[in-house]
């Protein structure tokens, strides 16, 4: 079992647009280096009415998870982050990343602003892992895995989704990051594993971007 005690990642919170594997790798760290995972809570009542485009449906979907991530992350802070490693399925920023794709502006001014309260009050992690895929590889996960409301979402929406993901992390500073390109991992394959925790415990205070080695050329380098 591979420890990362000594590098001092004991909250590591794992991001990317959905079906990029985070939930998957989270449990698969979980299990290889010990420690909790925390998933996401996705039942939401008013879900199926933002994807049936119903007035004001977006609104009140993305305040219900707010308020839901905000007690989950609370209850770490509270309870949990300082008795055991912690692999969680998100981080606290997914939140705004999504209410940006889809709010009004009126609608931002009254989130930002609940936003921001809920902000200072949740734990940072002290590694965040981006799992990056392409538009094309979203699209095959959706139409091989995806849910009848995930088939039903815009290619537009999608798209969109995808560039504000790499813009968010394109400027983020907050905690140590690994981005990894992840159309081709494979996490059903013990070597790809393996080669993505050796960059994890090899993580310093600082940004990595890693191709694994499935990719022609690949290479990992510190932005």
């Amino acid at each position: 079992m591979t420890d990362l005690i000594d590098v001092g990642f004991k909250y590591i919170s794992l991001e990317g647009v959905f079906h990029a594997g985070k939930t998957q790798l989270a449990g698969l760290l979980a299990q290889r280096m010990g420690g909790k995972v925390v998933q996401d809570k996705a039942d939401n009542p008013y879900l199926k009415d933002f994807y049936d485009e119903k007035e004001g449906a977006a609104f009140l979907s993305q305040l219900v998870f707010l308020v839901n991530r905000y007690h989950q992350q609370s209850r770490l802070v509270q309870r949990e982050l300082f008795e055991e490693r912690i692999f969680c399925d998100y981080i606290f920023e997914k939140d705004k990343i999504y209410a940006y794709q889809t709010l009004s502006d009126d609608e931002l001014v009254v989130y930002d602003k609940i936003y921001g309260v809920f902000a200072e009050r949740v734990p940072k992690p002290d590694l965040v892992i981006y799992l990056q895929i392409a538009p094309p590889t979203l699209t095959r996960r959706i139409s091989r895995n995806g849910t009848p409301l995930d088939r039903n979402i815009s290619e537009k929406y999608l798209q969109d989704l995808i560039e504000a993901y790499d813009y968010f992390f394109f400027n983020y500073q907050a905690t140590p990051l690994l981005v990894v390109k992840s159309d081709e991992l494979d996490l059903a394959r013990e070597d790809h594993l393996d080669d993505l925790i050796d960059q994890i415990v090899g993580m310093k205070k600082t940004s990595l971007y890693y191709v694994p080695s499935s990719y022609a050329g690949a290479a990992a380098k510190k932005r």
